[in-house]
């Protein structure tokens, strides 16, 4: 790699607040695991909890592959390329999803084993679980706006000490006499 296409080594601002989703979805997944399968078993059986775990771990692992795509791009972040890599899997990875997850419904219509309220139910409480997860992981993060550099006290102390165009002895000298 050349000293012009090396990726900048400071980090994209949205990393942290991804992998801070990715880590509290995590969490909420294994809760919400125990949770459905404990009420899918009391309400189905069996079938029940089958069809709760498999829909929890179906919506995890969908929401957290946005997420997951968006990290994975960031690695090129500074490269010239880095916005048509950027879009490029980002969008590549949500028209995978939607097309895996649309196999994975066909695929399991009419098994045997699942429980369609079930499963439904789980799957609509992983969402909206994911949902507020993101809400309040974006509630309680600073990312700032415009990705650069803020000037240092050091940098505000040395312009303070320089004297500005038309100021110092002689620009005194000649504010006397007027």
């Amino acid at each position: 790699m050349t000293e012009a296409s090396a990726p900048n080594d400071r980090e994209v601002t949205s990393n942290p607040l991804l992998r801070r989703t990715l880590i509290w979805s995590a969490v909420a997944t294994g809760v919400l695991a125990v949770v459905g399968a404990i009420v899918g078993y009391a309400v189905a059986g069996t079938s029940g909890l089958w069809s709760a775990l498999v829909a929890i771990l179906l919506a995890a692992v969908f929401l957290g592959f946005t997420a997951a795509t968006i990290l994975i791009a960031n690695r090129w972040h500074g490269d010239p390329l880095y916005v048509p890599i950027f879009f490029g899997s980002v969008m590549g990875g949500w028209i995978v999803k939607f097309v895996v997850f649309i196999v994975v419904l066909l695929a399991l219509r009419g098994a045997p084993w699942l429980n369609n309220t079930v499963f439904f139910v789980a799957l609509v409480a992983s969402v909206v679980v994911s949902l507020v997860i993101d809400v309040l992981v974006m509630l309680r993060m600073r990312v700032p706006v415009v990705d650069t550099p803020l000037p240092t006290l050091a940098d505000v102390s040395e312009e303070a000490d320089l004297p500005e165009e038309g100021e110092g002895p002689s620009a005194d000298k000649n504010a006397s006499r007027d």
